[in-house]
């Protein structure tokens, strides 16, 4: 039975049904994938029913009880490489939580890649919206500086990967370096990453906001920063990826070819306007896969989500499709 708390969004997900072919819940295959085909699509087993493990630690980088991150490490001394996940949900507390992207970390440790799942400050929670939002994920990628010590984190080798409204997220706490000292979203010396993997995430906040916004049931982006482009330019420019390169940095975006949130042409404007800024940037498009299969660690997409943060681990961009 799907639930409001469990599903990235009940609603939507009803959107997206309506959108895709029929909702069936697809069998494994015998290496633990979802299968391939027009079938893949994650409509009836969700990313947050997936099993997972506990992790190795629960650690507050706020006050609020949404200020927090799951980490897990790998076995072995290291130091270990590290990939921040940052979940989505539209932006909206009521819509996901980081038991989303667990069994990714889950994934990422068997590999031998530890993990740091953070949550956040989202719409229709105190501090949620802007500038809380932003400035929580921003104080939880530094927080890998106060955990590296102690399991042997090797803060040379860091990665970002959001999916969905996470996505955006990660692109924006890699270009932040670049927000000027005036900026409500400014943190002083943030921890530099090698690279960022957004997962379907809005990478043009100022297009497409009435297609997204229909899809998420409510006015989120015009919530999440207070008001529309033309009333608040100065926040879309600072929050905004397109509007923030170059990141000087290696960029994969991924989509699926049963992508409903985020437009193809949207996310090639984007690499066209990366590459032309000068950054390392890669679309990875995959056929059959929608909003949701991309995120899944049982997907058959996994094994080249994991090729794409390896290679950014190592400061390269992935291969081409």
């Amino acid at each position: 039975m799907l639930t409001h708390r469990h599903c990235f969004c009940a609603p939507v997900f009803a959107a997206l049904v309506a959108l895709a072919a029929a909702c069936t819940r697809t069998s494994a295959t015998p290496q633990g994938y979802i299968a391939s085909g027009a079938d893949s699509a994650m409509r009836a087993l969700h990313l947050s029913e997936l099993p997972i493990n506990p992790p190795d630690q629960v650690a507050a980088y706020g006050e609020d009880s949404s200020q927090s991150g799951a980490l897990r490490v790998p076995a072995g001394k290291g130091p270990h490489p590290v990939v921040v996940l940052i979940h989505g949900g539209c932006f909206k507390a009521a819509y996901a939580t980081k038991r989303d992207l667990e069994a990714m970390g889950d994934a990422l440790k068997t590999d031998g890649i530890a993990s740091w799942n953070v949550e956040y400050r989202r719409l229709g929670q105190p501090g949620g919206g802007w500038p809380g939002t932003h400035l929580d994920i921003g104080h939880a990628v530094d927080h890998l500086r106060t955990l590296a010590p102690r399991y042997n984190l090797d803060l040379n080798r860091v990665v970002l990967v959001g999916h969905s409204a996470g996505g955006n997220l990660a692109m924006w706490a890699a270009a932040r370096a670049r927000l000027p000292v005036s900026s409500p979203l400014y943190i002083s010396n943030p921890l530099p990453v090698r690279g960022v993997i957004d997962l379907a995430g809005p990478v043009d906040l100022t297009a497409n906001i009435a297609g997204y916004e229909k899809l998420c049931l409510d006015t989120v982006i015009t919530s999440l920063l207070g008001g529309t482009p033309a009333a608040v330019p100065e926040r879309y420019a600072q929050s905004s990826p397109i509007r923030m390169l170059p990141l000087g940095l290696p960029q994969v975006i991924v989509l699926g070819s049963l992508e409903a949130f985020v437009p193809r042409p949207l996310a090639e404007a984007y690499i066209q306007a990366a590459t032309k800024a000068g950054d390392p940037v890669r679309l990875l498009y995959l056929p059959r896969a929608d909003h949701f299969v991309i995120a899944s660690p049982r997907s058959w997409t996994w094994p080249k989500v994991e090729l794409a943060i390896r290679s950014l681990l190592d400061g390269r961009l992935p291969p081409d499709n």
